[in-house]
């Protein structure tokens, strides 16, 4: 037995120096097995969705109530307003109109129906100006239908929110659709109300699978604005004109008209009483519902709880209704699903609300109910208090339809088409905007290198938090583990894990050349791998698109490092970003702090000149090369390959030439960066990477832009370096006739040029 214990003890030894024999110095064997790419995803994974749920306590420190008077109160919280309504896109001034439109023709009148006691009327007013103010119109309109009472004046007036796949018509009963019992614009109507019932943009089919509000959400959202905040801009339009008559103000709401009539009565102070059926819970599963409901940075301080809460001491009735669950798996739109809002999330969301606020404050209620309790909204419109009784409705009146026919798909269509030529030219505008945003940086390149390194400095805290998005946490020690698993003359290939923050790591190859002499430090490459792509494909088999460049270049002399970024496996990385963004982070808010650790550790090699590290990245690692040295200034220099155009347009053009390279009509739904169109265009990212030297490979048959756009925005990078920095020539672009891959010559030439003794 004690010879057996031996000579275990023996094989335990060999296998153990074995291992370290084939670890680099300083490093710990790795011992990983299995896809260590899919075990980084799973890992950024569970480290964002405990992000989510430490949100959830975060947001205290983002308040701070007055409780002494409700004046004191709506005060105290006005900071919260303001971000909350810049967050929903809500920047522009309303357009001011003394009452809506009556919408009729030579064969139509506005009358559409009518019934005992109350009318119908289809209205339309104006709401946002047109983007460009040279052009002095009206871009954006609402559209609904009006109910007045008839023989006496109205003792309230109601802003009635139908879902969005429900009709302004199935909400009064002028179609089928809705039971009688839940038409509660009708039943608020036979209350005596005044009441406003707008179209919302639906969720049926635009284009194979992606749903028309997850088409208008794209390019609003990468200009800063949103569905959210168009729609809420249309509900306070009608708050505007509902003031003038100085009776009390309302606003209900079902499904996604819950959720307008939540930030609505949250926004605006002249809403008196809101009611929300079938939306307000828990959003700490935001990232699963539809797209369109993203709101980037929303969770990191406002819940359905913090946001009702805004509304009080205003009455606010929460209906915990049944609504349809519906679940979309498009080709080209977002994964998502409505969930209903039955069940204990509601109820512990309440009671959130109510925990958060002193009794005085809690002018709440809340219930479970498949009906609307319009009296008891009414009841507490008219008198501050929540009496429940009885319904009382006359469903046996059904309002009479006196129209000949009515295509309620011609009216969608426009209103559709309105914010979309609305978001165009915003598109038009966004340039300008930039450069307001970015004149400061500007100037300051003109005023020597200290002036520069200065403002280069703000501006890129700026781009880090606002864009990007910083998780504010220390590096981990990196805990660097490694193992050979390739070698030939000329090189040895390790692969390298080092850890980053809990749950997320840092993962790639490393290439070594062998004729490091004793002493000798070298520069360092970092080649960065696209879409889909893995370290393995920069390295061996001739991929098309990569062409081995990271072996080619250590064959140059050059040690190499190619990272595994979390852009792979499809909807696993792209529900990252879904996960990321209503913390008012990105999937780059978890790459930047992995390639950190990755040149801290790269620093610390024996062989490594720290001075001397270049990123070169393909197509998504393009997207890399523009975002990771902008914040990382370890980097010397970047090359941005297949990647670089004049990145707003691609992302947010429908129309014209843009419609053919668009984004915004593609399946990559997770692409969209919340209001980079008004700060940082890839131009003013390369401005974040200057002085240090920058160039572009472009392929003229690369699809990814036209060569015109590509020329276009690399033409401003150009300018900068030369006429602002007067540092000519380290801005560089090379055209080559071929396709989205890796050329190898101009860049090889500048990276000699740049990173070589």
């Amino acid at each position: 037995m004690r010879l057996i214990a031996i000579f275990a003890l023996l094989i335990e030894a060999f296998f153990t120096n074995a291992a370290e024999a084939v670890a680099l110095p300083n490093t710990q064997p790795l011992t990983m097995e299995g896809d260590i790419a899919s075990q980084m995803v799973d890992g950024i994974d569970r480290f964002l969705l405990k992000e989510i749920e430490k949100s959830v306590e975060r947001r205290a420190a983002y308040w701070k109530r007055d409780f002494s008077s409700p004046e004191a109160y709506n005060k105290s919280i006005e900071p919260n307003r303001a971000r909350l309504a810049k967050m929903l896109g809500l920047r522009e001034t309303r357009v001011p109109f003394d009452a809506p439109e009556l919408v009729a023709t030579t064969e139509q009148a506005a009358l559409v129906g009518k019934c005992e006691g109350y009318e119908i009327y289809a209205i339309r007013w104006p709401v946002l100006y047109d983007p460009q103010p040279e052009r002095k119109i009206t871009s954006i309109h609402g559209t609904g239908l009006l109910l007045m009472p008839t023989g006496r004046e109205p003792v309230a007036d109601v802003i009635a929110i139908p879902h969005c796949d429900q009709t302004p018509e199935q909400l009064v009963g002028l179609a089928e659709g809705i039971p009688a019992e839940a038409q509660y614009a009708r039943l608020l109507a036979e209350a005596g109300c005044r009441v406003v019932v707008p179209l919302l943009i639906n969720r049926e089919n635009y284009l194979d699978g992606l749903t028309n509000r997850e088409f208008l959400y794209r390019s609003a959202f990468e200009l800063g604005h949103h569905l959210i905040g168009y729609e809420l801009q249309k509900v306070l339009a009608i708050v505007d004109w509902f003031a003038a008559s100085k009776r009390k103000i309302g606003v209900i709401g079902y499904g996604d008209g819950g959720m307008l009539a939540l930030y609505a009565g949250a926004l605006d102070m002249r809403i008196n009483a809101v009611e929300i059926s079938g939306y307000f819970g828990s959003r700490e599963h935001i990232w699963e519902e539809p797209i369109d409901r993203n709101v980037f940075g929303l969770l990191n301080e406002f819940g359905d709880a913090e946001i009702a809460a805004m509304i009080q001491p205003r009455p606010v009735l929460i209906q915990n209704t049944k609504i349809p669950e519906r679940q979309w798996n498009g080709k080209l739109g977002a994964p998502a699903r409505v969930p209903s809002t039955e069940g204990q999330d509601a109820g512990s969301e309440y009671r959130r609300m109510a925990n958060g606020s002193k009794p005085e404050f809690s002018n709440a209620s809340f219930g479970v109910s498949s009906e609307f309790e319009s009296q008891m909204f009414v009841d507490s419109l008219l008198s501050g208090r929540v009496i429940a009784r009885e319904l009382r409705a006359h469903h046996e009146n059904n309002p009479q339809e006196l129209r000949k026919s009515f295509d309620a798909a011609a009216r969608h269509a426009e209103q559709l088409n309105e914010i979309d030529r609305h978001n165009q030219a915003l598109l038009e505008q966004a340039l300008l905007v930039r450069e307001v945003y970015t004149k400061p940086l500007v100037d300051a390149a003109a005023k020597g290198p200290a002036e520069y390194e200065k403002a280069s400095a703000e501006f890129r805290k700026k781009f880090y938090d606002e864009v990007i998005g910083r998780f504010d946490y220390p590096l981990k020690a990196a805990n660097p583990r490694s193992r050979k698993v390739a070698e030939s003359e000329k090189w040895t290939r390790y692969e390298v894990v080092l850890d980053v923050f809990d749950d997320v790591f840092a993962y790639g190859l490393l290439v070594l050349p062998k004729d490091i002499k004793e002493g000798e430090k070298r520069a360092v490459v970092v080649c960065q791998h696209g879409l889909e792509g893995r370290p393995q494909s920069t390295v061996e088999g001739d991929n098309k698109s990569y062409h081995d460049f990271a072996t080619r270049l250590a064959e140059r002399g050059y040690i190499t490092f190619a990272p595994q970024n979390p852009y792979i496996f499809k909807d696993r990385f792209r529900s990252l970003q879904r996960k990321a963004n209503p913390l008012g982070k990105t999937l780059f808010s978890i790459v930047v702090p992995q390639h950190q650790q990755i040149v801290n550790w790269l620093k610390t090699l024996p062989q490594v000149d720290g001075s001397r590290i270049g990123f070169y990245g393909l197509s998504y690692g393009g997207k890399t090369a523009m975002r990771v040295p902008a914040i990382v200034t370890d980097y010397a220099l970047s090359i941005c390959s297949a990647d670089f155009n004049e990145w707003v347009w691609k992302n947010a053009s429908t129309t014209g030439l843009g419609r053919k390279f668009t984004y915004a009509l593609k399946n990559e739904y997770e692409i969209f960066e919340w209001d980079l169109g008004s700060t940082f265009n890839y131009a003013e990212m390369a401005m974040l990477i200057a002085p240090r030297p920058f160039m572009v490979e472009r392929g003229h048959l690369d699809g990814v832009a036209p060569d015109e756009a590509v020329a276009w925005e690399f033409a401003r990078v150009q300018r900068f370096y030369d006429v602002n920095l007067k540092m000519p020539g380290r801005a560089r672009i090379e055209f080559f006739n071929g396709p989205h891959t890796i050329n190898g010559v101009g860049t090889f030439q500048f990276l000699d040029e740049f990173l070589k003794k």
